[in-house]
């Protein structure tokens, strides 16, 4: 029993939370402006914010699963299909306020570009991290605490079924 209880994690906190989130989630997203604005150089810029969202969520689902949210272990397909749905979301956000810059402004700069892009990706990302601490890893806490809760002895009843009748035994025993 007691390895089941070392291997599961306790859920940080909102704040803990989201540092790792921005950390994790930040950090893959920042490299993928990088890879999504030397893609497009090759093809379409959707085409490359398609297949860099993709690789990205595969890996920054990873890295929450074990790190952000302290699910403890590797994703679940679950997880990656939900992440997925989320990213998806923020993937039609990012492409939105691209072409938005592009009507704006016929030539923008890379400068301008990153801009926009990452300002839209920080909005999604916010979004994002709500999906994912309260829907996406929720269920697996809770499933967690169930089972812990569930794989207890329950002391209460032993002690109610084995304690002597005596009151001056009784008033030692609490």
């Amino acid at each position: 029993m007691e390895s089941v209880r070392s291997r599961q994690q306790v859920a940080p906190g909102a704040f803990t939370a989201f540092a790792r989130f921005v950390l994790c989630g930040g950090g893959v997203g920042l490299a993928s402006s990088f890879a999504v604005a030397a893609l497009a150089s090759w093809i379409p810029w959707t085409l490359a914010n398609a297949l860099i969202t993709a690789a990205s969520t595969l890996l920054a689902t990873e890295l929450h699963a074990r790190f952000t949210f302290g699910a403890g272990g590797h994703a679940t397909w679950r997880q990656h299909a939900q992440s997925a749905g989320s990213a998806a979301v923020a993937y039609l956000v990012t492409c939105a306020a691209m072409l938005a810059l592009r009507h704006l402004v016929a030539t923008p700069g890379a400068t301008l570009e990153q801009i926009v892009y990452l300002s839209a990706s920080g909005l999604a990302g916010v979004a994002r991290f709500a999906v994912l601490r309260l829907v996406v890893f929720a269920r697996q806490h809770t499933r967690a605490s169930a089972t812990a809760r569930a794989t207890r002895p329950e002391h209460t009843a032993v002690a109610r079924a084995t304690a002597p009748a005596d009151p001056a035994v009784l008033c030692r025993a609490a």
